[in-house]
């Protein structure tokens, strides 16, 4: 059905907005990714869901990872960082499921979840 995500910089207590966003499949392998999707900027909420604007792209069985490009958004900051990003993989095991990966984040730490 879809993706979505969402960042919440928890030191802050607030959405990070305007983080850049990519979506990539695996393919022949473990270590093969391929760009699926629209990348993008999270908006003033923390929020991106436009990674199949006009249905170009359907979901596929498979393992799939987000690429958050965290450290920008804290050199934007002026906020020291250990992360210059963070990849989450997933897998997807039923295409006809909405999948909504958040990212819990601050400058040292980050985890995630799925959301709903």
């Amino acid at each position: 059905m879809g993706l979505s995500t969402h960042i919440l910089d928890t030191s802050r207590g607030k959405p990070a907005a305007n983080v850049g966003i990519s979506l990539f499949r695996r393919t022949n392998g473990a270590e093969s990714w391929q760009r699926v999707g629209q990348e993008g900027l999270t908006d003033s909420d923390g929020r991106y869901k436009g990674f199949f604007v006009g249905g170009e792209h359907v979901f596929v069985n498979g393992v799939y990872k987000l690429r958050f490009e965290v450290g920008l958004y804290y050199e934007q900051l002026k906020i020291d960082t250990l992360y210059p990003y963070v990849e989450i993989a997933f897998e997807i095991k039923d295409t006809e499921q909405h999948y909504h990966i958040p990212l819990l984040l601050n400058p040292y730490g980050y985890s995630t979840y799925r959301g709903s």
